[in-house]
């Protein structure tokens, strides 16, 4: 045994990794979430519903072709855990593994077909300062990895925001507009594509409206849609 096994099995002694959902001890084996909890994930199934309630949110505001989420998010709901760990407590990978892990499950669906990039929700430059990573880079990432579709950068948040946090639909709608742009090299990349917006969570849909609505103008774009983690919508 090297010295880094050594010191790695000295940490996971003195402090040892816990799945977030149900705070268990993980073995060996288990990587970030423990194999009880992955297998009772709140699954959406929205990959097999064509115009599922995350879609639907959509009707009618941006064209969609496709959207779907990976497990239902319910705000102090123990899976929750999961988002705050990767939004907040610096574990991002866990977002990229997570993701990685539903592109597989989901190769035959129809999902990712023809889809030619990946583009994630960004971060206002000094959010991002502050929290020294963009967490739906790495779930783009981890799509990307499963399914080698490219990851581009076409958005920019070109001003901050107040946190989303405790407000309305109509709030969260105001909060998001004018909030992004898409990057000059994008209305050439991205004429006639088919794009996926990816984000950690979706609650009202504003955050990937308003990034849509920053690609609306490139000629003959589409559109889809992904969040890991989705609010259960009306």
């Amino acid at each position: 045994m090297n010295i880094k096994e050594i010191l790695q099995s000295t940490a996971q002694i003195l402090m040892p990794r816990t799945c977030p959902v149900c705070g268990k001890a993980l073995d060996g084996g288990e990587r970030y979430i423990c194999r009880r909890c992955l297998m009772d994930m709140p699954r959406t199934m929205y990959e097999a519903v064509p115009l599922n309630n995350m879609a639907q949110r959509f009707v009618g505001a941006v064209p969609v072709e496709r959207a779907s989420a990976y497990f239902f998010y319910e705000r102090n709901a123990p899976y929750s855990q999961i988002l705050q760990d990767i939004k907040y407590r610096n574990v991002p990978d866990m977002g990229r593994w997570l993701a990685r892990r539903y592109a597989e499950s989901t190769a035959d669906s129809g999902l990712w077909d023809g889809i030619d990039y990946l583009i994630p929700v960004p971060l206002h430059i000094v959010k991002l300062a502050k929290r020294g990573y963009n967490q739906a880079l790495y779930i783009a990432l981890g799509i990307s990895d499963a399914t080698q579709i490219p990851v581009y950068e076409a958005i920019d948040a070109v001003k901050g925001h107040a946190t989303q946090t405790h407000k309305s639909a109509f709030e969260r709608r105001q909060n998001t507009k004018g909030l992004y742009a898409s990057i000059p090299e994008a209305d050439e990349t991205l004429a006639g594509k088919h794009v996926m917006i990816i984000d950690d969570v979706i609650t009202t849909g504003a955050t990937l409206l308003s990034c849509a609505e920053s690609l609306c103008h490139i000629p003959d774009i589409s559109i889809s849609f992904f969040t890991l983690a989705a609010a259960r919508l009306a």
